[in-house]
């Protein structure tokens, strides 16, 4: 292993619970786009190793193709469709139990598609009593669990167009009584800046906007990630990253309080950005676009801490579309692109271990880990699933779903895959 370059004290105060988020991290339920712990993670049980399509416990067809990760709580599962044939957009909840649809609601019109996104990639987020959908057009959606229409909002309309190359795909974040939104997007004249949205999951009615302003240029404005809470004793932080730069903001009012940045000076126009922040303890986990290295940064800053608080930049890790997983206190990072799997020591970005992957195609859906285990999707729709412990690929299933982007959801005895034409529930009948 080559070393890592080591840059100051990694943290003070170092909280060994080793999930980033540990208010949520026994919640059973995948309730939205990065699951329970918001890493990647979850403590489900039971999980099966082999998954196989003609023992699978239900599929169902869907009305058009979702990047999204399926939401579940309870015994309903939540995802969205974009349908080419009806150009509409929906939201849909299916019976966990055998993947029956229990209700489905047309949102609106708006099919959109460049071979690698639609308007239905970003996931539906819930609390078991809501759940929120939110588009690639700005429309924005809430019903409770039983289908009954709550409210319905078009930000576009309210706040300007989302001017992104590859179109819209973040995931809202629903966190602690409010829903955050962000649009971090290219200046276009007459169109809105960057910024992070506040809104009440109640009323819908906008709690706060802040402008999140970059110097960046062009399509390297732009994000695909998501919101992310960091939860530390000195007080909880919303991370967005984009635009050449990761942030923290005060969950209250939407406050920018650090950034960190610096993986583009030259201000190259193409950089755009696509992995989620990711958190270990006290360090915030970033991966620069166009396969730059790995950064972390070290809680407790504030203002431009770009190199003050910078604790480590890998040599080895690298992703450009996959989110980086952290299970059972080690960071785990997908290169999606090359096709390996590598783990590594959260703490220094130490490589532990790297193992390719057999795949024939390119690997877009984040890795989700559970039970000891690690699941992902690749764009032919094949799901992986491999040992957290060396790597050791335990199964591989061909969904033959080609255009498969989502991430696997993982709850108590069910792996559960959005394929880009149907849902896939697995486990132990």
């Amino acid at each position: 292993m080559r070393a890592v370059r080591w840059i100051g004290n990694v943290m003070t105060g170092i909280l060994l619970c080793g999930a980033g988020a540990a208010a949520t991290a026994q919640d059973s339920n995948w309730s939205q786009w990065r699951g329970p712990t918001f890493n990647g993670a979850s403590t489900a049980k039971n999980l099966p190793e082999k998954l196989d399509k003609a023992a699978a416990l239900w599929s169902t067809a869907m009305p058009g193709h979702s990047n999204g990760t399926t939401v579940i709580h309870g015994d309903r599962v939540f995802t969205t469709a974009s349908a080419p044939k009806t150009m509409k957009l929906s939201a849909i909840c299916l019976n966990k139990a055998d993947g029956k649809i229990l209700w489905q609601h047309e949102i609106g019109d708006g099919f959109v598609t460049n071979q690698r996104n639609d308007f239905a990639s970003p996931s539906p987020a819930t609390d078991g009593k809501r759940v929120f959908f939110l588009y690639g057009n700005g429309l924005l959606a809430a019903f409770d669990v039983d289908g009954k229409a709550l409210w319905k909002r078009d930000l576009w309309k309210d706040h300007g167009k989302w001017s992104v190359q590859w179109l819209y795909a973040s995931s809202p974040l629903l966190y602690k009584g409010k829903l955050y939104v962000q649009a971090l997007h290219r200046n276009v004249p007459g169109e809105s800046d960057s910024y992070l949205l506040g809104v009440d999951p109640e009323t819908g009615k906008d709690l706060f906007k802040v402008a999140r302003p970059s110097d960046a240029v062009a399509e390297s404005r732009e994000s695909f990630g998501s919101p992310i809470p960091w939860e530390r004793p000195s007080g909880t932080q919303i991370l967005l990253v984009g635009g050449d730069c990761v942030t923290g903001h005060d969950p209250e009012t939407g406050k920018e309080i650090w950034r960190g940045g610096g993986w583009n000076p030259q201000k190259i126009g193409h950089w755009r950005l696509v992995p989620s922040p990711v958190t270990w303890e006290g360090l915030v986990v970033v991966c620069p676009p166009k396969r730059e290295k790995m950064l972390a940064w070290r809680e407790g800053g504030q203002g431009d801490v770009t190199a003050t608080h910078l604790a480590w930049k890998a040599e080895e890790l690298t992703s450009d579309v996959c989110v980086p997983l952290v299970y059972q206190g080690k960071l785990y990072v997908l290169d999606g692109d090359k096709k390996t799997l590598t783990c590594a020591e959260p703490a220094t970005g130490t490589r532990i271990w790297s193992v390719p992957n057999e795949s024939r195609s390119v690997m877009r859906g984040s890795p989700t880990a559970g039970d000891g285990k690690i699941y992902a999707t690749n764009e032919d729709g094949d799901v992986f699933c491999w040992s957290a412990v060396d790597g050791k690929l335990l199964s591989k299933v061909a969904l033959e779903a080609k255009g498969t982007r989502g991430s696997v959801a993982l709850v108590d005895g069910m792996v559960v895959v959005r394929s880009a034409d149907k849902v896939w529930a697995f486990g132990t009948k």
